[in-house]
């Protein structure tokens, strides 16, 4: 049985959460991390040298970037509905996979950080300012993907894009702060909230 390492209150072990669900993998979950074991035994050190969560462990093969255990996840199962075989549309997939790990998180790790964690570090009120701006306005190009396929982000059909981008999308529509109006994200969390994996894993109180 496959091990995952890191707390349930991270969006990324949250993330692998989901993909688990999705493609129905047993499992156990062990809490790492801030307010748990600590990332920098040697335990968790050998496993990952970044002492981050998560880190999958399935037999002798260790994985850590919750992305990359989301896409390792789909292919162990054989889930191209969730990550295509087809070059192409992997390729559009991954693409929005990895705009959510760069440009979508660089932009909201201030904001969030000073108005939902209340970091005492993340107080300055011009980096807040310009933080909420480059967030809603990566927000606005996901609306306008959403416009455009009127599903999913890759398409018609639920991707892992969606699993990465739907936790992201729910923590920018849960956090207080002046937000455009965006009625395809809206519509978007909407389609999402029948799946087994949002309602236990997104939509449970957790920013």
């Amino acid at each position: 049985m496959m091990r995952l390492l890191g707390k349930a209150e991270s969006i990324n072990v949250r993330k692998v959460l989901w993909a688990l669900t999705e493609v129905g993998a047993a499992y156990v979950r062990e809490d790492w991390g801030v307010g748990y074991r600590s990332t920098s035994e040697p335990e968790f050190l050998a496993l990952n040298a970044n002492a981050m969560v998560p880190v999958l462990v399935d037999g002798d093969f260790v994985l850590w970037e919750s992305n990359s255990i989301c896409r390792y996840l789909a292919n162990r199962a054989a889930r191209t509905d969730l990550l295509p075989a087809q070059a192409r549309a992997r390729a559009d997939v991954e693409k929005w996979m990895d705009w959510q790990a760069t440009e979508l998180n660089y932009s909201w790790r201030y904001a969030f950080m000073a108005i939902v964690r209340h970091s005492e570090a993340h107080q300055d009120s011009q980096l807040l300012e310009a933080s909420i701006k480059s967030w809603n306005n990566n927000m606005q190009l996901l609306n306008q993907r959403l416009d455009q396929t009127g599903a999913y982000v890759a398409g018609a059909g639920f991707t892992l894009a969606d699993i990465v981008l739907g936790l992201s999308a729910y923590r920018w529509q849960q956090t207080p702060m002046v937000r455009p109006s965006l009625p395809a994200v809206d519509a978007y969390l909407t389609r999402l909230k029948p799946r087994q994996g949002f309602d236990e894993f997104v939509a449970n109180g957790m920013p």
